[in-house]
């Protein structure tokens, strides 16, 4: 087993990545945890599409070692296009622990989450991503979530065609006047 070490992680031949440690059965330890709640992601990637909600991908929530929420994608059954499972376990974890920001929590994802995921799972300030596959495993079966690619037109899979244009003059104006308006009326968490 060839390893590197990059600061707090290392990252072995076989691509697994676990915590660096002074102590190799801690090493062990975190691998194993990690691929415990990944796996339980993976389980839940196979019940959306066998139960016909959505795409194959699943996230769990974790908090303090116990799984708050296991998730999948709904986009079907929701006739919802945001109903990705990291969307999904977001929302159902702040439902369930009574809060929108979940920063003492995990995400674990089976497929590399796509950028309107990974905002979610920023905004809630989660505090780790592990996640499985790759985004490329998911484009190679026609999923067309990347976000980047499409702004910039670059998107080979993309289905959607959208027409982006910024406001200006009035619009762009009361538009950036909202957020003085309210700004003494709104405070952030």
């Amino acid at each position: 087993m060839e390893e590197t070490e990059k600061g707090n992680v290392v990252a072995t031949k076989d691509g697994t990545i676990v915590a660096a440690s002074a102590f190799p059965c801690q090493q062990e330890a975190v691998q194993d945890r990690d691929h415990k709640f990944l796996t339980r992601a993976v389980e839940e990637a196979y019940k959306s599409v066998e139960c016909g909600d959505g795409g194959p991908f699943g996230a769990v929530v974790v908090r303090d070692d116990e799984v708050v929420v296991s998730c999948h994608n709904m986009v079907l059954s929701n006739n919802d296009p945001t109903a990705h499972a990291e969307v999904t376990a977001i929302r159902e974890a702040c439902k369930k622990l009574n809060q929108i920001e979940l920063s003492d929590c995990e995400i674990y994802a089976s497929c590399e989450p796509c950028p309107m995921c990974f905002g979610a799972i920023h905004l809630s300030r989660m505090k780790r991503l592990v996640y499985g596959a790759n985004a490329e495993a998911a484009i190679a079966i026609g999923f067309d979530d990347f976000i980047a690619d499409a702004l910039r037109g670059t998107g080979f899979y993309q289905k959607a065609h959208l027409e982006i244009k910024k406001a200006d003059g009035t619009g762009a104006v009361i538009a950036e006047q909202v957020f003085e308006k309210t700004k003494e009326k709104f405070t952030l968490y």
